[in-house]
């Protein structure tokens, strides 16, 4: 596999790793500048010519992976019989500096509904680094005419056409999906919370509504032998309690904001190459 394919690979997994890339080349080198290859931990993908150049560069980049640096680092190295080595001697008799560059995870949302609420909640959140999935039973929400505003998105955007039972979506999100629930369907919604608890991958859950209709589901979930304090970890209201407002932009905006402030306390890092 090259290392676009892995970068590609990597980022629908959700797994942190290292772009190497050869950033200069003085002399002779097992490989031109611009080579790259992707550290992950346990496994490479590519080459930047092997030898003392590519250990080392692995070695260092698994140490950024481990200290979770996301600051790009550079080091030089000397190809030469005398020239201090890690991993065995390389005597081409050139110079080469390597950039070390993280790609960090990016968060991943899904949004399970794609009304008023939904449609704009998903504008705002196109506008950033992540991956989005968009679900709705209702295919009509999901017309390329619906979602024509996020068309020049920054985020990843994955439209689940197929949705007839949404819950099963669940499965195929990644690791540690944010996922919010706020579809045309209360019954809907139940299901999905009930499957979202059982699913065991996944990230925060939220749900949209009154507090009498997450009395109702509380109820609900527990009854069908949920454990209460896994109940009660899922989040509701969602959004942030002092923006006031039942304007469907303005609870977008609200929501959308508590979802970025949660990205910043689990450690999303604000600058790096994503995955």
């Amino acid at each position: 596999m090259r290392w676009l394919q892995a970068v590609e690979k990597l980022r629908g997994e959700r797994r942190p790793a290292v772009l190497v890339t050869l950033v200069a080349v003085r002399g002779h080198a097992p490989r031109d500048a611009g080579a790259k290859m992707v550290v992950a931990d346990g496994v490479t993908w590519d080459s930047i010519g092997g030898g003392n150049v590519e250990a080392t560069a692995v070695s260092r980049a698994r140490a950024l992976l481990s200290s979770g640096d996301t600051t790009p680092v550079t080091f030089t190295v000397d190809l030469s019989d005398k020239a201090p080595v890690e991993h065995g001697v390389q005597c081409c008799g050139g110079e080469v500096t390597v950039l070390l560059e993280p790609l960090v995870v990016r968060p991943a949302v899904a949004i399970f509904g794609i009304g008023h609420v939904g449609l704009e909640l998903a504008r705002i959140l196109a506008r950033h680094d992540l991956d989005l999935h968009l679900v709705d039973a209702r295919p009509h929400q999901l017309d390329a005419e619906v979602l024509a505003p996020l068309a020049d998105a920054d985020a990843r955007v994955h439209v689940h056409h197929e949705a007839v039972l949404p819950e099963l979506v669940l499965a195929e999100l990644p690791p540690g999906t944010h996922v919010l629930v706020m579809t045309h369907d209360h019954a809907e919604d139940v299901a999905l919370l009930d499957a979202a608890l059982r699913a065991g991958h996944l990230g925060p859950v939220g749900l949209i509504g009154s507090s009498a209709k997450w009395s109702r589901f509380r109820s609900t979930l527990i009854a069908d032998g949920h454990d209460p304090e896994a109940v009660d970890r899922i989040i509701t209201p969602i959004g942030l309690p002092s923006l006031a407002g039942k304007d469907p932009a303005t609870i977008a905006v609200s929501v959308a904001a508590a979802l970025l402030q949660s990205f910043a306390d689990e450690g999303a890092p604000a600058h790096g190459a994503a995955t």
